[in-house]
């Protein structure tokens, strides 16, 4: 890949940067699950369901979207509702809970090849953003050690703070490429979520780099991806074949 036809890179954090996607599938899936159980009459959330409703977008979106795929209709609720309350916030919140439960008790690294990329990109003077979803986006930079990599962590609570649409809108990638002094067009995008990469198509980046985590090949590059890899290191001058 020659990344001297581009000006700044924008990368999702979870199943991207971090392995954290992980994470984020089984704390959707024991809240769900249980959740589920206490309405009866429906079948289990799989992850086939994650990646149908869930991955990449924002944490209400994703709660309300696979309600509404289980005929299940529930109050909105506030941000503000506590993680009992059986509204849509109230879900969401109940979800993060898990979620950082396991973060703690586990932590987190970034991937191998990852670090790889972010190591050279720094050093051609690349500046780099996230933009994630998850309002967890910073803690979870802080226990991987990669916060000083990025120049804009644009993440869920600051989007709600700006008013910017998730995705599959493009409106949190525009923003953090315009934060860094970048175009759209002179800018890669780097997500392994279905709603992540419909963003950065409808959005017109210069590149849009599908990282197959899960959702698949042929379903990356049917959402908008120009290249699809399974690991960042794949996108270093030498494809990834030279150990350091």
């Amino acid at each position: 890949m020659d990344w001297d036809q581009y000006d700044a890179a924008l990368f999702d954090l979870d199943g991207v940067v971090t392995p954290t996607a992980e994470v984020h599938m089984r704390a959707w899936s024991a809240m769900f699950n249980d959740y589920l159980t206490s309405v009866g009459g429906q079948s289990p959330y799989t992850d086939d369901d994650y990646f149908a409703y869930v991955d990449g977008k924002p944490r209400y979106d994703g709660v309300r979207t696979f309600l509404q795929a289980r005929g299940i209709d529930l109050l909105e609720g506030e941000p503000s509702d506590p993680p009992e309350a059986e509204t849509v916030c109230g879900l969401g919140n109940r979800k993060n809970d898990y979620f950082n439960r396991v973060l703690d008790e586990d932590g987190v690294e970034a991937y191998p090849g990852s670090k790889r990329l972010l190591d050279a990109l720094r050093e051609r003077g690349v500046p780099m953003a996230i933009v994630s979803s998850s309002r967890n986006a910073p803690a979870v930079l802080e226990a991987a050690g990669v916060t000083d990599y990025f120049s804009t962590v644009m993440h869920g609570g600051v989007a709600a703070e700006r008013q910017l649409a998730g995705k599959p809108a493009p409106d949190t990638f525009l923003a953090a490429a315009e934060d860094l002094g970048a175009t759209a067009a002179r800018s890669v995008v780097l997500e392994d979520a279905i709603s992540g990469v419909r963003a950065g198509a409808a959005g017109r980046f210069g590149l849009v780099v599908g990282v197959d985590r899960g959702a698949g090949a042929e379903a990356l590059t049917e959402a908008g991806a120009g290249v699809v890899v399974t690991d960042l290191a794949q996108l270093l001058p030498d494809g990834g074949t030279e150990q350091r």
